[in-house]
């Protein structure tokens, strides 16, 4: 059996202004204590595309990106499982930065299953 690939590429992120902008305006949020998961189908194949904001308002440089570390590995190890041909905007709130690890990934399995972006498990 080959091995599944947990990387998370630039191709496989949002970073452009105008992608969360559309994201924004056309797609769906889903909202957490610690953390606001945006969804948009693009109708495509492709696979789903991440982008991570994590603003002042979260605290300083070191929760940031604390904060953004933690969420990258939290959707790197969904990948596999994500549909594909979605975008997804996960923002982090304050209270992310005072959160465990376990908090985080605990909401993001909820945000995950409200959304309906993962595929079932076969």
């Amino acid at each position: 059996m080959p091995a599944t690939r947990l990387s998370f590429p630039k191709s496989a992120r949002l970073s452009r202004a105008g992608e969360f902008a559309e994201l924004k305006r056309a797609g769906r949020s889903f909202h957490g204590k610690l953390m606001v998961l945006s969804v948009l189908a693009d109708g495509s194949e492709a696979a789903a595309r991440i982008g991570l904001i994590t603003s002042g308002r979260v605290g300083g440089a070191v929760e940031r990106n604390r904060v953004r570390r933690r969420l990258r590995e939290m959707v790197r190890a969904a990948r596999p499982q994500l549909k594909s041909g979605i975008w997804l905007a996960l923002i982090a709130r304050q209270a992310a930065a005072r959160a465990t690890y376990q908090a985080l990934r605990d909401e993001w399995r909820q945000l995950a299953e409200r959304s309906s972006i993962l595929t079932p498990c076969s």
